[in-house]
Formats: structure tokens, C-alpha cells, sequence
């Protein structure tokens, strides 16, 4: 296989891997311990927990705009 396409396909699926991993572990956090959902009030738990989601997506578009700005070389 060319170098171009195989770093191509590196990073598709290093892409998928890694949005999968992050958005199951925030899925499981969020339904297993009921972190996502709001009772009768607000807590802290709650909370942590969102701020947690935000920075974890955050963190992850950031990784995967690092990953696809490097120029691709198919002439190699």
C-alpha cells in the first residue's frame, strides 16, 4: 500500500477511535452512575459532570483538528 494512503486511513481510523472512546466513556459516566440526569435538584455530581463533557468534546476537537492539519503527501 502507498504511504499517502495508509497515512490516510491512519487517520480515519484514528479519528473514529478516538471520538468513540471519548463519547462511550462520557455516555457510560453520564447513564451508569445517573450523573446526566437532574433529580429533584441540582448537585455537584451533576455538575462535574458536565463541565467534564465540555472540556473531554473540547479536548477531542482540538485532537482531531491536530491530526488532520498536517498535509497529506500522496506523491510519496
Amino acid at each position: 500500500m502507498e504511504p499517502g494512503v495508509k497515512d490516510y486511513l491512519v487517520r480515519i481510523l484514528n479519528t473514529i477511535a478516538v471520538t468513540g472512546l471519548c463519547l462511550m466513556l462520557n455516555i457510560i459516566a453520564g447513564l451508569k452512575y445517573e450523573w446526566a440526569f437532574v433529580e429533584e435538584k441540582l448537585q455537584w455530581q451533576n455538575i462535574a459532570f458536565y463541565i467534564f463533557l465540555v472540556l473531554s468534546l473540547t479536548a477531542l476537537f482540538f485532537y482531531i483538528l491536530k491530526i488532520w492539519r498536517k498535509p497529506l503527501d500522496f506523491e510519496q
